[in-house]
């Protein structure tokens, strides 16, 4: 026995010598460090397995109702059928394409081409990846504007990109009444940010979390930046159907000089209640959405034929059943059974005009230092401590926001939690009812 552990010693240091490792964990891609990949992320901690069984999950930005009664018919009649069940297209199936050419056409005032300038993603998410492969060198530097959503810093830094990031700026503390508008952009400091590695910019409008939809003034600033210096832009409007008090959507692709550069992200889980289905789509230019193919054909091949077809469905009948119209009603609704219940409270807000989140001001709500809370809290913003707190002490769950900004602008994101309004009047009213306690820790 010792005569053969000698021999697996002296084997494994001549395999050290000769340039062979000896067993052990393989390193892995730096990338997944620089896109915080490995980190305990915010979904992980703020979710229904960490949380007491009834807290009311407003964190996460996912319904709790179900899609339209006619768009689940036409899923269920797509699952009946043979062709729907197999392989569709990488471009996506024809009839999802030809809706989104019928539906979107109009409104960016042109005839889209199915077979160039539509492509049908696995989510929206995807989608973006797809785009950050096909484009994005070594080193190639991407512009994101904070807070940003959180899937876009892997995304880049898995493609080699860096991250370069332009801080919203928020609303003075004087203003008690804040609009998502009053989160501005400062139009020098992007052009301070833009360097000769510089080559895309990420528009997010409505936006996610502020619920900021960016003016006409603002996009054209941003355009005007983008053709100076040659940049792509990507506009990720997957909230393009939840727009609030008249406010307009401005399409970025619409402004003169910027369609050949500008590639928009929608999603039919935004726009039907469906986020599980991971049905999205990108439209713009053949000169972008032909590489961008190239990539997400050897991602995923394909996105889910009946769930395309069930999308396509819902774009065919949303205008004659007027269905966006009386979505945007309905959470308007929604919206008001938060903010109402804010507002009993002295509470400072961001009214959102777009998307389905309200930032909550929690720089004045107060919590024992020696609370316990978990070591995934301890170390990170005040934000991260002051939404275990509320879940646990008032039963309803939201986001820490510092979790959407760089080290360096994480501060302006520590007096906020991001709260959806994404869930049905009874939840809602039901965790309006729950905040009340809140009032009795504020400082």
């Amino acid at each position: 026995m010792r005569a053969a552990l000698a021999s697996c010693r002296h084997l494994r240091n001549r395999m050290s010598s000769n340039g062979i490792h000896a067993p052990g964990p393989i390193p892995f891609s730096s990338r997944l460090k620089e896109g915080r990949a490995l980190a305990e992320d915010v979904w992980s901690i703020y979710n229904v397995a960490n949380l007491p069984a009834d807290c009311i999950n407003l964190g996460q930005g996912y319904m709790n109702f179900a899609p339209p009664q006619w768009v689940k018919d036409a899923a269920t009649q797509a699952l009946q059928g043979v062709a729907e069940n197999h392989y569709s297209h990488p471009k996506g199936r024809m009839r999802l394409r030809q809706a989104i050419s019928q539906s979107y056409g109009p409104q960016f005032n042109r005839e889209l081409d199915v077979e160039s300038e539509i492509l049908v993603t696995s989510g929206a998410n995807e989608g973006m990846y797809s785009v950050f492969v096909a484009f994005l060198e070594a080193g190639d530097e991407v512009i994101m504007f904070e807070p940003f959503f959180d899937q876009y810093l892997p995304s880049v830094t898995f493609n080699g990109g860096k991250p370069v990031y332009v801080p919203l700026h928020p609303p003075a503390a004087s203003n008690k009444s804040p609009t998502s508008n009053e989160w501005s952009i400062d139009l020098v400091e992007l052009r301070n940010a833009i360097t000769p590695r510089t080559k895309m910019i990420i528009v997010n409008t409505p936006h996610n979390p502020v619920g900021k939809v960016f003016t006409r003034e603002e996009l054209q600033g941003i355009a005007a930046l983008a053709k100076e210096f040659n940049l792509l832009v990507m506009s990720d409007e997957v909230y393009d159907c939840l727009t609030f008090d008249g406010k307009e959507h401005v399409r970025i692709a619409n402004l003169p000089g910027m369609w050949d550069r500008t590639v928009t992200v929608g999603s039919a889980g935004k726009a039907f209640a469906a986020t599980g289905w991971r049905v999205g789509w990108l439209i713009g230019p053949a000169s972008i959405i032909r590489p961008t193919l190239a990539a997400t054909t050897r991602i995923v091949f394909c996105t889910n034929s009946p769930l395309q077809e069930a999308a396509a469905a819902g774009l065919e009948q949303a205008d004659q059943r007027g269905y966006f119209a009386t979505q945007r009603a309905e959470y308007t609704e929604r919206r008001k059974i938060l903010t109402d219940a804010f507002d009993r409270m002295g509470l400072t807000y961001t009214l959102p005009q777009g998307s389905y989140f309200i930032l909550l001001d929690i720089s004045n709500v107060n919590f024992p230092e020696d609370y316990p809370f978990p070591p995934s809290v301890l170390g990170r913003g005040r934000d991260f401590k002051a939404c275990w707190f509320i879940a646990l002490e008032i039963g309803v769950s939201s986001i820490p926001v510092s979790e959407f900004y760089c080290e360096e602008h994480a501060n302006i994101g520590e007096a906020y939690a991001r709260f959806g309004f994404c869930k049905d009047v009874d939840t809602l009213k039901k965790a309006a009812e729950r905040l009340q306690k809140l009032k009795n820790y504020i400082q």
